[in-house]
This record gives C-alpha cells, sequence and structure tokens, in this order.
C-alpha cells in the first residue's frame, strides 16, 4: 500500500507575475512581491521540502499561442491577448529563475484561477498518494484562495506558508488570509516543518 504524501504547490510564481521586467512585477502586486521577500522565502521553503523528502508542484497560468482556452468574459484574462500575456512557451509563462524548478517537479498548466479546474492536477496528487498540500504564491485573494477552498473540499489537509504569498496590497492580502483561515493551516517558511503525513 503506498504511504501517504505530502506536496509543496508554488503557485503562479511565474516572470509575468514576479518578475521585475514582467508587467505584474512593474506593478503593485511586484512592489508586494519585492517589500515582503517573496522569492526568498519561497526559495527557502523549496529546499526545505526537498530536504524533507516531500514532493514539489509548479502550478502555472498559460494559454496556447491562439488564446483559444482564455475566457473572453473574464474579468481576470480577458485581456490577456491583446497584452500577450501569459502565453505558453514564452519567458512570462516561465518560473522565475530564483525558483529551482526540477524536471522530476509536478508542472501543472491552468487555464483559470483555480489549480483545480480541467487539469491533471487531482489525478496526479491521488496517483502519488498525496494527503497534504503545502502552498503559497501570488496572489493570495486569486490562486492561494481558490487552492485552499478547492483542496479542502476534496479532503486534503492544507497548510498555507502566508510569509511567501502577496497579493496587490498588504490589506487585500490579509482580508484574503482572514477569509480562508476556516479552511486551512498557517505556516511561514520560517516556522513549517515540511514532513509527510
Amino acid at each position: 500500500m503506498r504511504q501517504p504524501r505530502s506536496i509543496y504547490l508554488v503557485l503562479d510564481m511565474e516572470n509575468d507575475l514576479v518578475h521585475v521586467d514582467g508587467p505584474s512585477g512593474k506593478g503593485p502586486l511586484g512592489e508586494q512581491v519585492r517589500q515582503r521577500g517573496i522569492l526568498a522565502k519561497t526559495a527557502t521553503a523549496i529546499k526545505k521540502a526537498r530536504d524533507a523528502g516531500v514532493l514539489v508542484g509548479f502550478v502555472r497560468v498559460g494559454f496556447s499561442s491562439d488564446y483559444k482556452e482564455c475566457p473572453a468574459g473574464s474579468q481576470v484574462f480577458s485581456a490577456a491577448p491583446q497584452h500577450g500575456l501569459f502565453k505558453l512557451d514564452s519567458w512570462g509563462t516561465e518560473v522565475h529563475p530564483e525558483l529551482e524548478k526540477l524536471s522530476s517537479d509536478l508542472d501543472i498548466i491552468k487555464h483559470r484561477v483555480s489549480p483545480f479546474y480541467s487539469t491533471t492536477l487531482e489525478a496526479q496528487l491521488r496517483a502519488l498518494g498525496v494527503e497534504r498540500i503545502y502552498c503559497s504564491g501570488v496572489s493570495t485573494q486569486a490562486v492561494v484562495q481558490a487552492t485552499v477552498r478547492d483542496a479542502h473540499d476534496r479532503d486534503y489537509e492544507v497548510i498555507v506558508l502566508e510569509d511567501a504569498c502577496a497579493a496587490h496590497s498588504a490589506e487585500e492580502h490579509a482580508n484574503s488570509m482572514q477569509s480562508i483561515a476556516r479552511f486551512c493551516k498557517t505556516e511561514t517558511t520560517d516556522t513549517v516543518t515540511f514532513t509527510n503525513p
């Protein structure tokens, strides 16, 4: 029988969103990423997870070059085609270079906010025997919240690394963390002890 496992999901830490030269990196989200030291904290957490024998997975939002998966009516994604955002196989959808991504890591491409929607994430987690999800990333009010709520309803234990998450403002981040407090546990990259269940 397969032993239960944990995974650390790194959420949307791609160049378009968090690199200083990326479109969002030049705006309020990028400012919060830098002020909160999100890249360094995420890199530390990835190393801690690997050292503990915990799986690592990267979730990225991305669309084909013709944007056929992009919802035209979405307030989140509808402007992506005209600005060339989130185009797969481009610099913008690559994981930030400061974060170590290995070929053995899970690599989940999503076309909506939640990493569970129309992706292979759940099938891979079930196949690997994952029962606990550690997660962090940007933005707190979007992918982090969606991951926590969807994972909770799929009966996973969820632990959010709060200090490795960021939103477009400190207030929005705090409000988002408060709104998901009932659905997850909260740790920081300093206090977390990565373990398999």
